[in-house]
């Protein structure tokens, strides 16, 4: 079974190693996504409609909103990886234009080649998320310099200067009234005619426009907003699981797990066990 070894959060986003010998479903996060192998079997991640190899030698590298999946092989070894789910903003504090980091286009490529220098720096950075550092003063540190040199090998960031950060803006203004009515109700199930009618279209026209304006469905738009307030929730406040899972609209707190499992890997109660807050209070225990 999947674990969290470590995972630490705050306002850089996320910094993860998991254990994985299960698969994720296709699912996406507002991040800029960068998976490199800490140890363990070579493995691969669909990104887009292709499978992408990661290996001692490659990154992963998926763009905010992009949806991907771990395509991990039944009966395949164990592999370790580093996840980096990183806030365009904390990269914007570097350098401003690093704020496209959420953006379509942040990564032209799915996969690359790791220099010598990225691979050491990930080792390092691995290495941090396992130190007892209750500031994490040096796994930050770690963080912001493999973060440098990811951007500086992989990133086509000089090309989208001015690009605006966060979420993808819709430029119809249809989707944007169904974007805001599905923020407005994460707590019930999600139920496209809902969407659509909140929006003024059609089922198929929204899901036309949506992917159109946004390249995502609206389905899966919803299971992020979704998924980062479970995340959140898990690791900041002292609700429990099944309070968390009735105020986000799941009819079981059973569902609730799966649902997270199935998108991070690990159970919401195994997330909040290894998670550490590095800007505020440490997690509460469920």
């Amino acid at each position: 079974m999947s674990k969290a070894m470590r995972i630490h959060q705050g306002a850089f986003g996320r910094v993860a190693l998991l254990d994985m010998d299960n698969a994720l479903i296709h699912h996406a996060h507002p991040h800029c996504h960068v998976l490199i192998k800490a140890s363990g079997a070579d493995t691969q991640f669909a990104v887009g409609e292709k499978l992408w190899p990661l290996r001692d030698d490659t990154a992963v590298l998926v763009n905010g909103w992009e949806a991907h999946s771990y395509a991990h092989r039944p009966g395949a070894p164990r592999t370790v990886i580093l996840a980096l789910y990183i806030e365009p903003r904390w990269l914007g504090a570097m350098q401003r234009e690093f704020t496209a980091s959420g953006n379509p286009g942040f990564f032209p490529q799915s996969c690359g080649e790791l220099s010598p220098q990225i691979r050491r720096l990930a080792d390092r950075m691995a290495a941090e998320l396992l130190y007892d550092d209750p500031s994490g003063e040096r796994m930050e540190q770690a963080l912001f310099d493999l973060m440098i040199a990811i951007i500086d090998r992989f990133s086509d960031w000089r090309t989208l200067s001015g690009v605006r950060a966060g979420m993808p803006v819709a430029s119809d203004f249809r989707i944007r009234q169904a974007v805001r009515f599905m923020r407005q109700t994460l707590g019930e199930e999600f139920e496209a005619n809902r969407v659509a009618a909140a929006a003024g279209l059609s089922r198929a026209h929204m899901f036309r426009l949506f992917q159109q304006t946004l390249a995502i469905t609206p389905a899966l738009y919803f299971n992020v907003l979704r998924m980062e307030a479970a995340i959140d929730a898990m690791a900041a406040s002292r609700e429990s699981a099944t309070e968390i899972s009735g105020r986000l609209g799941f009819s079981a707190p059973s569902h609730f797990s799966r649902f997270f499992k199935n998108h991070q890997g690990v159970t919401p109660t195994e997330y909040r066990r290894v998670v550490t807050l590095l800007d505020g209070e440490k997690a509460g225990r469920a």
